[in-house]
């Protein structure tokens, strides 16, 4: 069942939402890490789906460089992103092994997250009623998850289970939670995209296909084919926040190079070093 719980301190709070897209995630990864190198984390809550679940629990962590690593080193390597494995019925994409891989390989200062008063919230989508679920989390729930929240559909062909209800990316039903971050009483919300300033997410040209390939849950179905509306209705929270509440975003430039499965190591570098770019120019502004 999704975790629900207020902010105590909801007139003052601060939060910060991280938006996914796998290799994408390298901008978020240069943006914490500027964060952590000046020991900047004022957060009373921290929401993340997909990548930047994963980014956030190593910024949480106190690990800088680690989101660094993992994206330009264990994501890159075909046990990660194999498309002769994809054609022959496997994953294209292996988030459980990139993430069980990474978290044995590559330090996670864990006990400083568990041990800190800054929640980590994460978002994956239901596959049986295709709505978004929030967990918190902890040493108990972090590996199903944070696995869960990655699982691309189709690019990952299982639906890991939390709590034993099948889930998928969280990006399906709630690609940047900053709407629930508002409704639990956050009033000064951060917000890194993925994606340039401008952009929206076009809805699906043939809404027969998704219909098609997730026949088996037409919740799941569903919910991919209004997949953009919900983006640009987010978007255009964020471009326009209630009265009360102040957003401030930071998000690539127009010339970021990196896709959702760029594994060129030059694109990857400058995408990390736009995100880091990005981040101390929020902290001039702060």
């Amino acid at each position: 069942m999704t975790q629900t719980q207020t902010l105590s301190h909801s007139a003052n709070s601060k939060a910060l939402v991280v938006e996914g897209g796998a290799m994408r995630g390298i901008f978020a990864a240069g943006v914490l890490d500027a964060f952590l190198e000046h020991s900047y984390q004022p957060f009373w809550r921290t929401y993340g789906v997909s990548a930047g679940s994963t980014n956030l629990i190593g910024y949480l962590a106190g690990d800088q460089g680690r989101s660094r690593k993992i994206i330009t080193s264990y994501a890159c390597q075909p046990d990660f992103i194999d498309w002769k494995r994809f054609a022959r019925g496997g994953h294209l994409c292996d988030v459980s092994w990139l993430w069980h891989q990474s978290f044995t390989d590559v330090p996670l200062n864990l006990d400083n997250y568990l041990s800190g008063t800054t929640e980590l919230w994460v978002t994956t989508t239901s596959v049986r009623t295709g709505q978004a679920h929030y967990f918190r989390i902890d040493e108990r729930n972090m590996h199903d998850v944070l696995t869960a929240s990655c699982a691309i559909p189709i690019a990952y062909r299982d639906y890991p289970a939390v709590d034993g209800e099948p889930m998928t990316d969280g990006g399906v039903a709630d690609a940047i939670p900053v709407l629930r971050a508002y409704e639990d009483g956050a009033r000064d919300i951060s917000v890194v995209l993925s994606r340039p300033p401008g952009y929206r997410k076009k809805p699906p040209r043939f809404p027969f296909v998704p219909k098609r390939i997730f026949r088996e849950f037409p919740a799941l179905a569903e919910a991919t084919v209004r997949r953009a509306e919900r983006y640009n209705a987010t978007l255009e929270f964020i471009l326009n926040p209630p009265e009360d509440c102040h957003i401030k975003v930071i998000a690539p430039p127009t010339n970021f190079p990196v896709g959702r499965l760029t594994q060129n190591p030059d694109h990857l570098e400058l995408g990390y070093r736009q995100g880091y770019e990005a981040g101390l120019a929020y902290l001039g502004t702060t």
